[in-house]
């Protein structure tokens, strides 16, 4: 699904990832942790494809195709899906109509027709009974005035729509309580399948209680310098990072 070579990325010529390698197979989730400064945002927003970040050296692959050179909008539409740590405010757009508006332009860009507005509406009532979702709050402006949980329950709900290949989960449990985490985790739980593949980009092990990873990874200094299971998080969360600089440094 996801593969990543030896990648080189700065930002403001500050050289940030430093040779990272990752490899991401369908069906599985990843979780990549690490201390603060380690590149785990960025790693998240290079294979977004944002602008701001040059790519020096490396390659990212999507199913075996080179996505480095696409627009962010291109690699969307190929079925790369970035929640934010902070999602914007629109005022005056529904959560429904940024929705349709969203599926409708990534399917432009696949080349198929817009989306009946039948079929919309089902998949729409679908989607937000099963991450139990109130049709009342699709009718509000997105993310105003939403709480920290209704946010990440919104961005959830764009991902069951969208149905992305690769779903990447930056810092989402930023600032959640334990109610909200849990409808994050429940959401990623039910929307995962043999042809997606989910990345989650934590600082703490907590979110991991709920979303049980196949593979953690210890993102330091722009590498990934170890990989484990759900085991190694609880030793990071029991041990802090200190351990892995120790480690490396031998």
């Amino acid at each position: 699904m996801l593969e990543i070579k030896d990648l080189h990325a700065s930002i403001e010529d500050k050289e940030i990832l430093k040779g990272l390698n990752l490899k991401v197979n369908a069906g599985e989730v990843h979780a990549i942790m690490g201390p603060n400064g380690a590149g785990k945002s960025t790693l998240a927003n290079i294979i977004a494809g944002k602008e701001e970040y040059e790519v020096s050296k490396g390659s990212i692959l999507l199913e075996n195709e080179d996505i480095e050179g696409l627009a962010a909008e291109e690699r969307a539409h190929k079925g790369v899906f970035l929640s934010f740590q902070y999602p914007i405010e629109i005022p005056g757009v529904s959560v429904t109509n940024f929705i349709k508006t969203a599926i409708n332009e990534t399917r432009k860009g696949q080349g198929l027709e817009e989306m009946s507005a039948k079929e919309m509406l089902k998949k729409i009532r679908e989607k937000s009974e099963l991450l139990e979702i109130d049709r009342k709050f699709l009718s509000r402006s997105l993310n105003e005035g939403f709480s920290g949980g209704e946010k990440k329950r919104n961005e959830i709900f764009q991902m069951a729509m969208l149905e992305p290949k690769l779903a990447i989960l930056d810092e989402t449990d930023s600032g959640l309580d334990i109610d909200a985490l849990r409808i994050v985790a429940n959401g990623v739980n039910k929307l995962k399948s043999k042809d997606n593949a989910v990345v989650v980009i934590t600082h703490y092990q907590r979110l991991l209680e709920y979303i049980v990873p196949d593979f953690v990874h210890v993102l330091y200094d722009g590498k990934i310098v170890k990989s484990g299971t759900k085991e190694l998080a609880l030793e990071l969360e029991e041990k802090g990072y200190d351990w892995i600089k120790e480690e490396i440094n031998g």
